[in-house]
């Protein structure tokens, strides 16, 4: 029997068991928000009101990616319905660019492999990756020329200058590169934000400059008759000659270079974003000199906890009362591809209490369940220093077998015609099947992955054992028990050997 026409007979438009990744699952994407969470999901999520941090260990197909696209379905929900108290949320799950970045940087000064770069990698890098995720998109929010945009705009114009300037700066260093120094102007222009009035000074010095030399050369000579041998010449034309060249050196010269260094020492510091000083002197050169200075040129941390408030200031500007950072497949990019030692030279960073406990900024650290095996290796010290018993710690994200049988239950009905009646995964097995007996067979799987291959297996190899006529004449539809056991013995095994790390996943 074809196994399309076994969904057929049961009322499935689609296999609910065929998903491997949420991001690419239609039928995850069309269940309820809460129809099928884990049980631990509203401790993860915590209180949208204030943001706290979260951190998960979970397996392979465990859930993370699908608790990441439920917290955003959550957020999206509130937002919506408390609109005074509205979270911005910040996905930082794709890391690749600002590894490479970083990798790249770190090879150019001498550092050797890809492991002995990342283990340069710091928390001041891991903020500016954050804070590149978060200000692009808010930049492109007010420059979009569209009647949301123009309505952001306004609400932003009316905050104070100092958020305004919040707004510019966060933008001059952390826009995408391509587009950053045209955006910088265009930001400033329409936030009415000053610029560099100094700048404007030297300019208008260096063009105007020769008048005073010239007036004063003329009045010498043709009121005074002075000769041009005389030290008046010398002290009092020649003087102002000299500080016109000065100004115009000071102005086409030093200025540039001051600027050409400000974004030298910029780009040295910001070793995630894949721009060249130039583009950084750029954008920079357009702002006061005062606020340049507030600009990342260092390694310190605290200069990246400041630019967080002025995050944090020019948010709720646009509306939102808190942040949300949602850290995601540190496992993926290219240079990690799962070598846990490599994924601990990115995360362990980020276990310092200042940074998970950050006022109005809550952090979901959703990592694999390699680092916990890691994390618990660790010193005294190092967990004195990160607080955990404060950062509602999900050491393992395990399913039991009752939630898996509702998860796939609620994917079934996901697929099902609307007028067909309600249908439970357990119909789907012989009488003599209890309930119970396919619970304990998910029991066994742990996690939604695994559970989705027992039941897709189950389905397959009765099919391959039943003929369409048989089907037909006998009814039988129903999986029995034999090929239930068969089916979970084998799949027990395999999540066994992946667990010991004697198979791949």
């Amino acid at each position: 029997m074809n196994v399309a026409r076994f969904f057929d007979h049961w009322g499935l438009t689609e296999n609910p068991f065929s998903a491997e990744e949420a991001r690419h699952d239609g039928v995850f994407a069309r269940l309820a928000p809460d129809a099928a969470t884990h049980p631990d999901f509203e401790k993860i999520l915590g209180d949208l009101a204030r943001p706290a941090t979260s951190i998960v260990f979970g397996e392979k197909g465990s859930g993370k990616t699908a608790i990441r696209m439920q917290i955003e379905q959550r957020v999206a929900a509130w937002n919506a319905k408390n609109p005074e108290k509205a979270v911005l949320l910040v996905p930082f799950d794709d890391l690749n660019p600002a590894l490479d970045r970083f990798v790249a940087r770190q090879r150019a000064e001498g550092a050797g492999g890809t492991a002995e770069a990342l283990a340069r990698w710091r928390l001041s890098d891991a903020m500016d990756g954050m804070l590149h995720a978060a200000t692009a998109p808010l930049v492109d929010s007010l420059l979009a020329r569209d009647a949301d945009s123009r309505a952001r705009l306004k609400a932003v114009r009316r905050s104070a200058p100092a958020t305004r300037a919040d707004m510019v700066l966060l933008q001059a260093v952390y826009d995408r590169p391509l587009e950053a120094t045209a955006r910088t102007r265009r930001l400033r222009r329409l936030l009415a934000a000053p610029g560099d009035r100094s700048r404007g000074a030297w300019t208008a010095a260096a063009a105007l400059g020769w008048i005073p030399p010239a007036a004063l050369g003329a009045w010498l000579h043709f009121e005074r008759a002075v000769p041009f041998d005389e030290p008046v010449w010398t002290f009092g034309v020649g003087s102002l000659a000299a500080a016109w060249l000065l100004t115009i050196i000071a102005r086409f010269a030093l200025s540039p270079w001051l600027a050409a260094r400000f974004g030298r020492r910029v780009a040295r510091r910001v070793r995630v974003i894949e721009r060249s000083a130039s583009s950084f002197a750029s954008s920079l050169a357009a702002l006061p000199r005062g606020w340049r200075a507030l600009a990342p040129m260092t390694p310190s941390e605290e200069t990246r906890f400041e630019m967080f408030d002025r995050l944090r200031a020019a948010a709720r500007a646009f509306g939102f009362d808190s942040v949300l950072i949602v850290v995601d497949r540190i496992d993926e990019p290219t240079l990690v591809s799962g070598d846990p030692d490599r994924m601990r030279s990115i995360v362990w960073p980020m276990m310092s209490s200042k940074f998970l406990q950050m006022d109005g900024v809550g952090l979901k650290l959703l990592l694999p369940i390699e680092l916990r095996h890691l994390l618990f290796r660790e010193s005294s010290a190092f967990f004195q220093e990160a607080r955990l018993d404060k950062q509602n710690l999900i050491e393992n994200l395990s399913w039991t077998g009752a939630t898996l049988y509702d998860l796939c239950t609620a994917r079934m009905r996901a697929c099902r015609v609307q007028d067909n009646r309600p249908l439970s995964l357990g119909d789907l097995f012989d009488e003599d099947v209890r309930r119970q007996d396919v619970v304990d067979a998910l029991e066994q799987m742990r996690q939604p992955r695994d559970a989705f291959k027992l039941i897709y297996q189950c389905i397959q190899e009765h099919c391959a054992t039943v003929t369409e006529d048989q089907a037909e004449s006998d009814g039988a539809w129903r999986i029995p028990r034999l090929i239930l056991e068969t089916v979970r013995r084998r799949q027990a095994d395999r999540v066994l050997q992946l667990t010991r790390g004697m198979r791949p996943a």
